[in-house]
Parts: C-alpha cells; sequence; structure tokens
C-alpha cells in the first residue's frame, strides 16, 4: 500500500475507531439481522437478574491484562479510547449503542465501563532497529496489526439483556449507514450488515459497518458484543493494512475467549 492510501486509511480508522494511534494520521458478510445473534436454547433462558453487577473499579479489574492472551500486547485505553459517551455521537438515536460498542463504551444505559486495547504482537524485527535502517516493507508491517477496542460493562437488572438487544435492533435500524462524531470529526458510515456471531457467551450478536474513506472507497470493519450474565462485552477490531486493501480484519477468537474466561 502507497504511503498516501495508508495515510487516508488511517484519516478515517482515526475516526471510525476514535483512536489517536501514532502514524494514523492525526467481516463478515451479513444476510439478515437474525444471523447476527446467537442465543441458543439454554443461554436465552437463563436468569440475569440475580446475577452480579460489577462496578467501574471492578470492570477495570477484569479487562484482560498484558501476558494474559498469549501473541497478543495489552494496552490501557487511556489514550486511544473516548472517556464517556459525549465524546461519541451518532445522527440517529438507534444508531448510538453502535456506535458505543465500537469505542468500547457501555451500550447500554449503566455508568460502570471499562475498555482497554489488546494488540496482536508485531515481530521484533523492526523494533530492533534503528529508525533510519527502517526499509518500506518494516514500515508497512508496522501498520499490519490486528488491534482489538475491548470494552466491559455492567448492568443492574435485565440491564445487560436489553442492551443486546439495542445493538441488534440498531444493525436493523441503521442498514442505510448513519453518521458518527467524535473527537470533533465528523465520519459517515455508509452500510451496516450483520454478521455471524461467534456464539460465545449468554447471547452474542455481530455487526460490520463499511465506511467512506475520503474518496478512495470503502473500508469494513468488524464489531461483536456478547453478554454474560450481567456483564456485556464489546469487540472492535481494526487493521490499517487490511482496510486500505479492501478486507475487514477479523475480531480474534482468542481476545474473546481470553476475556470471557476472567468473567466466569
Amino acid at each position: 500500500m502507497k504511503r498516501s492510501s495508508r495515510a487516508r486509511t488511517g484519516a478515517a480508522v482515526s475516526v471510525l475507531a476514535l483512536a489517536l494511534i501514532t502514524g494514523c494520521g492525526g467481516g463478515s458478510d451479513g444476510k439478515d439481522s437474525s444471523e447476527g445473534s446467537d442465543k441458543g436454547s439454554d443461554k436465552a433462558s437463563s436468569p440475569t437478574t440475580a446475577a452480579k453487577a460489577f462496578s467501574a473499579a471492578e470492570l477495570e479489574k477484569l479487562l484482560l491484562a498484558q501476558g494474559e492472551v498469549k501473541g497478543y500486547k495489552v494496552a490501557s485505553g487511556d489514550d486511544t479510547l473516548p472517556k464517556s459517551k459525549s465524546d461519541v455521537k451518532a445522527d440517529k438515536a438507534a444508531c448510538a449503542p453502535l456506535a458505543y460498542a465500537m469505542a468500547g463504551l457501555a451500550p447500554g444505559e449503566t455508568d460502570a465501563n471499562a475498555s482497554n486495547t489488546v494488540s496482536k504482537d508485531p515481530s521484533a524485527d523492526a523494533a530492533s532497529k534503528a529508525p533510519e535502517d527502517l526499509t518500506e516493507a518494516d514500515i508497512e508491517n508496522a501498520f499490519d496489526i490486528d488491534m482489538t477496542f475491548v470494552g466491559l460493562s455492567s448492568y443492574q437488572g435485565d440491564g445487560a439483556e436489553k442492551a443486546v438487544r439495542a445493538v441488534s435492533d440498531g444493525v436493523a435500524a441503521c442498514s442505510g449507514g448513519f453518521g458518527i462524531t467524535a473527537q470533533g470529526e465528523q465520519q459517515k458510515l455508509t452500510k451496516v450488515t450483520a454478521g455471524k456471531a461467534s456464539g460465545k457467551g449468554d447471547e452474542s450478536v455481530a455487526f460490520s459497518v463499511d465506511s467512506a474513506m475520503d474518496g478512495a472507497g470503502t473500508a469494513t470493519f468488524n464489531t461483536e458484543v456478547v453478554r454474560v450474565g450481567s456483564t456485556v462485552t464489546t469487540y472492535y477490531t481494526v487493521n490499517f493494512v487490511s482496510a486500505g486493501a479492501g478486507k475487514a480484519a477479523e475480531i480474534p477468537a482468542a481476545v474473546i475467549d481470553a476475556q470471557l474466561a476472567k468473567l466466569k
């Protein structure tokens, strides 16, 4: 990918992903909304009203930590993710839960929320070189990393189920796309499609969004929302090189599995 193409990709992703990542310039095909949700017969009937609701401080401790998922680096979301929902605006109310899920924020009504970033551990080859010794391939590979924004939110009563339902309903209501504003920047999402969920947890919903890329076509990004009892986990994965090549980065199953294991 040429440098100019990479810059355009980074600009689009920096708004869409709501991340200020050094070097960024400042999915699954859906069939219908039923495909985006997996509520196994036993899982859907499991009661959530008695499940423990966690505080924001408790959720921080339940986030994945460095060393807990092999082959990945874990970093605080303090510098890359929005602090609150006031930092993220969708131009359609029904689409707000989708925008929040993509930003590591609670898709439902709760103040108990925590988030971080989990990235594929890059090769150490380029990291060992002096800046003047870096090749174009080294620079390209530095962008070829899957980064997943992970969010945890917890709810009283049936709030977690309502949060997942809001996402599922939003996928159908926002299929024609919607606008999103983050950190003062606007981005047009041209399409939303239901994806094939992992089937993890008590229920899960997956969706993909297509984003306009400043005259350079569109890029597709994947999100999954998984509920475990009263806690909702969200995963949004970006890869600058994949996006520029017209391919959506898949959400790593290892990251989902490792995060859900901490909630059991």
